[in-house]
């Protein structure tokens, strides 16, 4: 089994790999597309990671299994997923592609379910058009992302979009609470002496603020830390768990049809969730399970602590907190 080409890594590199026999060992974990219709029951696809094309074992997924569906599909862009190569479509043409598997999408997601589907600046409308024709679209969130290219005759790409769809308005799950994000009192107000809105601890001041569809407290898994794999457009973990903690409860079933190194899989596994998912590349579902077996000693997500969620650039704090 080939993998991806091995790298001179420094030695506090922290990325994720794997051997030649951690592919062999992970790989007999994975639900294999060539199987039997009967592999696709529910029972014998939860919390498994199945490999396989996308579009063609969609149909095979039960309807209305999945709590929460997150979906990170390809940009419109070209990109080169460990030898399984997307190119940049017309349009027209990608519109097309989203079209044909978005309903299935849909299909798979329970009746007061919830939607997130990610994109960026080029794939966003065409994202919006495909899903307002099959579900209610409830928001979009822009997320900043530090990481990436500058441009000489243009600006520099450091957004990018979730669009938040239900099938029924009137009837979804949304815990704000459990979504705050802990930031900093820059300037402390008190009233009659005590602090008003905010919290003064050994860690600072500090106000949980109310999520907003602005997120600027991300930041991309680079070498350094713990989540990180080779994959091109890995998601971070704490991205993630914000979806997750929002839109569904302990014990509900999660999918990520276009599942890559496995993050979603991972961050539900952490967060006591049912999952499940679909990837086509085998280097990156092995690596999946691999990160599966090191989220059962590791349930941490960087910049979640304490049951909430933490501004950038305050890893002392959260010690503090943790060690308090």
């Amino acid at each position: 089994m080939a993998g991806i080409k091995s790298k001179e890594r420094a030695p506090r590199n922290r990325t994720i790999t794997l051997s030649e026999s951690e592919r062999s060992r992970y790989a007999l974990r994975l639900v294999n597309a060539s199987q039997g219709a009967e592999r696709f029951l529910p029972e014998n696809i939860l919390c498994k990671t199945i490999l396989g094309d996308t579009l063609s074992l969609l149909p095979k997924i039960p309807s209305e299994i999945a709590d929460l569906i997150i979906v990170d599909p390809p940009y419109n862009l070209a990109k080169n997923f460990n030898g399984n190569r997307f190119s940049a479509m017309s349009d027209g043409k990608y519109e097309a592609y989203l079209d044909s598997w978005m309903g299935e999408v849909v299909r798979i997601l329970k009746p007061d379910g919830s939607l997130y589907v990610c994109g960026d600046w080029k794939s966003s409308l065409a994202i919006q058009k495909s899903l307002q024709n099959k579900i209610c679209v409830l928001n979009r969130i822009t997320w900043g992302r530090e990481k990436g290219r500058g441009a000489l005759a243009n600006w520099k790409n450091g957004m990018e979009d979730i669009w938040f769809a239900v099938k029924d308005p009137k009837h979804y799950y949304f815990d704000l609470d459990a979504v705050r994000l802990r930031r900093r009192v820059i300037a402390p107000y008190k009233l009659n002496g005590e602090p008003k809105d905010w919290n003064d601890s050994e860690a600072g001041k500090f106000r949980d603020t109310a999520p907003s569809n602005f997120w600027d407290d991300i930041s991309i898994p680079f070498w350094s830390m713990p989540e990180n794999t080779d994959h091109p457009t890995q998601k971070p973990e704490k991205l993630i768990a914000k979806l997750i903690l929002a839109s569904s409860k302990p014990g509900s079933v999660v999918f990520d049809p276009f599942l890559g190194s496995g993050t979603t899989s991972v961050v539900a596994k952490k967060l006591g969730r049912l999952f499940f998912g679909i990837e086509q590349n085998l280097e990156y579902a092995c690596l999946c399970e691999k990160r599966l077996e090191i989220a059962e000693e590791d349930a941490s997500i960087q910049g979640y602590t304490d049951g909430v969620f933490w501004e950038r650039n305050s890893l002392g704090a959260q010690k503090s907190k943790k060690n308090s």
